[in-house]
């Protein structure tokens, strides 16, 4: 071109972002990474789950899995998930700088699939945990685990969505989880979500597959309460009262003689003999619609009701009956689901 201007030059250059703000959120994420990724850890599992089958030989690789979590006090505490480390005959941390440590288990919650192990190791560098009740939707978060093997990967995001529930592997359901598109992967299960200044958020626990985006983990409110409680006790205490439940629609009038909006309660399909709900005088058929307080809207309101505060205490059970409504006084009893 005559007036030497080059190729680029005369088509014209691309707008750019405002490198500003770019810089601005980088420099966030890298902070936020440098700060909390000497307190991710990798674990690794080793231990049969399900006993072999009868002339089968056990198989090395059937027992063996991985999975992310991160020290949380300096005296060597990790927060993990509980479907990472249940059932495991031998777990072995991995620290940031490739050191490899055994780690006994605490204690593990299925119920908000959450654990905490203890490891001796010098050096180690804990979390400083936030409060995921200080969330707001949009709010820019991080993820760091080590998916798939790769250790110490950063993914970023946004807090998509607030107060969701997610099904445990036991069958509860895990109230207040936060939904998060901070791309996780297999592995990343335990690892931290952080907020943008470097505190821990919540727990990775799950990735809706083959959705794009859709990632959860446990609020860190609800994992400080189930850690502290590992710790001291080893296990997470739920009342029980031993039925076999399924969700029945209520009619409208019966919502009505009632006094409550409600339109399911829980019929008894099997009471277990020996059981709180058989001493109680519940029968099969019956229908629960209240316990204590709290009015039974199905199996997961009942679940929830069930809290530790209930167990050996007397209390009251609503039961509808074909001949109207029977109150009860049952006394739940300590689950025995309860890990040990």
């Amino acid at each position: 071109m005559s007036n030497g201007m080059n190729a680029v030059e005369a088509i014209g250059r691309p707008e750019r972002p405002d490198e500003a703000e770019l810089d601005s959120y980088s420099r966030t994420v890298t902070a936020v990474a440098a700060a909390v990724s000497p307190s991710v850890v990798r674990i690794d599992v080793e231990g049969v789950k399900t006993p072999p089958r009868p002339g089968r030989p056990r198989s090395p690789n059937e027992a063996v899995g991985s999975g992310s979590g991160f020290v949380f006090t300096p005296d060597g505490f990790v927060m993990t998930n509980s479907h990472v480390v249940h059932g495991a005959e031998h777990i072995e941390v991995t620290l940031p700088d490739g050191l490899h440590v055994p780690a006994q288990l605490v204690g593990d919650d299925p119920d908000t699939d959450l654990a905490v192990l203890r490891l001796a190791a010098p050096g180690l560098v804990a979390a400083t945990l936030g409060r995921s009740s200080a969330l707001r939707p949009g709010q820019m978060v991080v993820a760091i685990g080590n998916p798939l093997g790769f250790q110490t990967t950063v993914t970023a995001g946004v807090v998509s969505a607030l107060g969701r529930s997610l099904r445990s592997q036991s069958g509860r359901l895990i109230d207040d989880v936060i939904q998060t598109d901070a791309a996780l992967n297999p592995g990343n299960s335990g690892g931290p979500l952080v907020d943008s200044r470097g505190e821990v958020v919540g727990v990775n626990t799950a990735v809706i597959l083959p959705a794009q985006g859709l990632c959860f983990a446990i609020g860190i409110d609800t994992a400080r309460y189930v850690a502290s409680k590992l710790i001291r006790e080893g296990r997470i205490r739920r009342g029980y009262l031993g039925i076999a439940g399924q969700n029945v629609p209520l009619s409208r009038r019966v919502a009505r003689l009632l006094g409550r909006d409600v339109a399911m309660g829980v019929m008894a399909m099997q009471v277990e003999p020996a059981s709180p709900a058989e001493r109680a005088g519940v029968r099969e058929r019956d229908v629960i619609v209240g316990i204590g307080d709290h009015a039974v809207t199905g199996l997961d309101a009942l679940h929830r009701a069930l809290s530790e505060e209930l167990i050996g205490q007397p209390t009251t059970l609503g039961v509808l009956r074909p001949s109207g409504q029977v109150e009860l006084t049952v006394i739940p009893a300590e689950s025995p689901g309860a890990t040990h």
